[in-house]
């Protein structure tokens, strides 16, 4: 399924990415669909990911080098934002406003 998937899509979004899953992307760890799907992404395709996690999460070292090796792949990131995050601390980390992200898939298929 995670081929036909990938031959399927236009473009790929992922919204949001958590820092897990952002974790599993970077190192090339495809343990579900959506991992899988990335890790058989085409590169010639656009892949918007858009970041989701708490503020400490957000600036640990680590998840820069994550975003890092995102960016390596060629992979456009979107977000996140600054505010009161679900649990309760406030900073960056949300994920980027929805009207942002499709705002990005719009301009990436040319509407």
């Amino acid at each position: 399924l995670h081929i036909e998937l990938r031959k399927w899509a236009t473009v790929g979004v992922v919204a949001p990415i958590d820092a897990n899953t952002l974790a599993k992307v970077a190192v090339g760890m495809c343990d579900n669909l959506l991992t899988c799907v990335l890790r058989a992404w085409d590169a010639d395709k656009p892949l918007l990911f858009c970041p989701a996690m708490n503020v400490n999460m957000w600036s640990h070292p680590i998840t820069e080098r994550n975003l890092q090796a995102l960016h390596s792949f060629g992979y456009k990131q979107v977000g996140p934002i600054a505010k009161r995050l679900a649990c309760g601390d406030t900073g960056m980390g949300a994920m980027a406003e929805v009207t942002a992200i499709v705002k990005e898939v719009k301009n990436i298929l040319n509407l």
